[in-house]
C-alpha cells in the first residue's frame, strides 16, 4: 500500500498543557504544611470541596487510584464469598480486581454494538440468585443505559457501582454520571481527563454505606474517634497531600475540558456520518459523552484490507489512531483463563462456592468490537480545523480502500 506523499493531516496531534500555575501554587502551599498526611490535610479537604462542586455527594473518600476506589466500593457492599457482580468484558482490569479480592465472582455481560456499554438485555440474562451488584462502566466517557439498568437493579435488589474512571464530565440525561447509582468511582490516573498522576475518588449519598466508606480504604481505622482497633479487614488506599494538591487544582478546569472533548467528538461523528463501511459511536439522546477516546468500527467485508491495515493507512495520513483497544475481552486474559487469582488457585471455585469457568465465557458483541474497532486519539486541544482534517483523512482512506 503506497504511502501518501503529503498526509491530509499535516500537523502533529495537538497536546494540551496539563499542568501550570494553579498546581504550582497548591504544591508550594503544601510544602509549607507540617504534614503531608491526608486526614485533615488542607489539600485533601480542598480536593473534596472541588469534587463536591461538580458531584454533590455527601460521603467522599479520595484514594490512591481508580482501582482502589472500585475496591473500596465493592468492599463496602460486604459481599460474601461466591457472590456475583455483573461487569462488562471491555474495561480496565481495575474494574474487576476489587471484586476478586473480596472473593466475589465477576460475571461478564455483553455490550451494545455502538455505545460499547453494557447491554441491559444481556445483563438481565446473567442475573442469578447469587447476583449482588452491577458495575456499569461508562466506557470512553459514554454514559451507560441507566434508564434500563437502574430499574433492573431495583427489581432484583442489586447495588449499582458506577465506574466513571473514563467519564469525568459525562452526563446521563443532563446530570453528571456518578450521581445515579449507589456508589460512584473516579480515576485520577495520568491519562484521564483530570489527573494527579495516580489517584481516585469513591463517593456516595447512601446513608448505609457512606459513614464507613473511608474505613474501607484506610485499614478500617476510624479517624473520627481515633485509635487503631479495626473491626474488619481493609487495605490501605489512602491518598497523599501532594496528590490532592494537584487534583484540587485540576478539577476547576474539568467543565471546559469536557466541553471541548464533547465538541470534538460530536464534530467528528457529524463529519463522518454516512461514510460507507463505518459504524460510528452512538450516544443516546439526552446523554453527553466526554470522549475519553473516540472509537469507530469497520463493517465486516466492506474494505479490501484488514482492520490493522486500515488503521495503518490512517496513520500514514497523519491521523493519531491505533488498531483496536484492549487486546481481548478481560475474560480471555490468561489470569482468567487459568483461574490464576491467588497463587495459582481460585479458592471460591475450589471450595464449591461458584461453578464459573471463564474458559466457557462468551460475549460475542464485545469480541466483535475488539476485532474491528479503530481507536482515535481525542483531546481538548483539538480545534475544529484539526478535527475536520482528521475527518477528511478518514473519509479519503475509506473511499480508497472500499471494496
Amino acid at each position: 500500500m503506497p504511502l501518501p506523499t503529503s498526509p491530509l493531516v499535516d500537523e502533529p496531534v495537538p497536546q494540551p498543557r496539563r499542568w501550570g500555575e494553579a498546581e504550582l501554587a497548591r504544591l508550594a502551599a503544601m510544602v509549607e504544611q507540617q504534614t503531608l498526611f491526608y486526614w485533615n490535610g488542607p489539600q485533601t479537604a480542598a480536593l473534596v470541596a472541588e469534587f463536591r462542586r461538580l458531584y454533590p455527594l455527601e460521603h467522599v473518600f479520595p484514594c490512591s487510584s481508580g482501582t482502589a476506589a472500585l475496591h473500596v466500593a465493592v468492599a463496602a457492599l460486604r459481599l460474601q464469598p461466591g457472590d456475583e457482580v455483573i461487569v462488562p468484558p471491555i474495561t480496565d482490569m481495575g474494574t474487576v480486581i476489587g471484586v476478586l479480592y473480596q472473593q466475589a465472582v465477576p460475571v461478564f455481560a455483553d455490550l451494545e454494538p455502538q455505545t460499547y456499554t453494557l447491554d441491559p438485555a444481556d445483563v438481565r440474562r446473567r442475573i442469578t440468585a447469587k447476583t449482588r451488584a452491577i458495575i456499569p462502566v461508562h466506557l470512553g466517557g459514554n454514559p451507560c443505559d441507566l434508564a434500563a439498568l437502574l430499574p433492573l437493579a431495583r427489581e432484583h435488589r442489586l447495588a449499582v457501582v458506577e465506574d466513571c474512571a473514563q467519564a469525568w464530565g459525562a452526563r446521563w440525561q443532563g446530570r453528571p454520571v456518578g450521581l445515579h447509582g449507589d456508589v460512584a468511582c473516579f480515576s485520577l490516573n495520568e491519562h484521564k481527563h483530570v489527573s494527579c498522576g495516580d489517584g481516585g475518588i469513591v463517593a456516595t449519598n447512601d446513608a448505609r454505606l457512606g459513614p464507613g466508606i473511608a474505613k474501607w480504604g484506610d485499614k478500617f481505622y476510624d479517624r473520627v474517634v481515633g485509635g487503631r482497633d479495626p473491626e474488619e479487614l481493609a487495605p490501605n488506599y489512602r491518598i497523599s497531600e501532594p496528590q490532592s494538591a494537584v487534583a484540587a487544582a485540576q478539577l476547576p478546569r474539568l467543565p471546559d475540558i469536557a466541553a471541548r472533548r464533547t465538541r470534538a467528538g460530536e464534530r467528528l461523528t457529524a463529519a463522518l456520518a454516512g461514510t460507507p463501511g463505518l459504524l460510528l459511536p452512538e450516544v443516546r439522546p439526552g446523554d453527553t459523552s466526554s470522549y475519553w477516546f473516540y472509537v469507530l468500527r469497520l463493517q465486516p467485508g466492506r474494505f479490501r484490507v484488514s482492520r490493522d491495515e486500515f488503521a495503518a493507512a490512517l496513520a500514514a495520513e497523519g491521523v493519531g489512531c491505533q488498531a483496536g483497544y484492549i487486546p481481548r475481552p478481560i475474560y480471555q486474559y490468561p489470569v482468567f483463563r487459568n483461574h490464576n487469582f491467588f497463587g495459582g488457585h481460585w479458592p471460591v471455585r475450589q471450595l464449591g462456592l461458584t461453578a464459573m469457568d471463564y474458559r466457557q465465557t462468551s460475549c460475542p458483541v464485545a469480541e466483535a468490537i475488539l476485532r474491528d474497532c479503530v481507536k482515535f486519539t481525542l483531546n481538548e486541544a483539538m480545534t475544529d480545523a484539526y478535527i475536520d482534517k482528521v475527518a477528511a483523512a478518514v473519509r479519503a482512506v475509506a473511499r480508497r480502500l472500499e471494496r
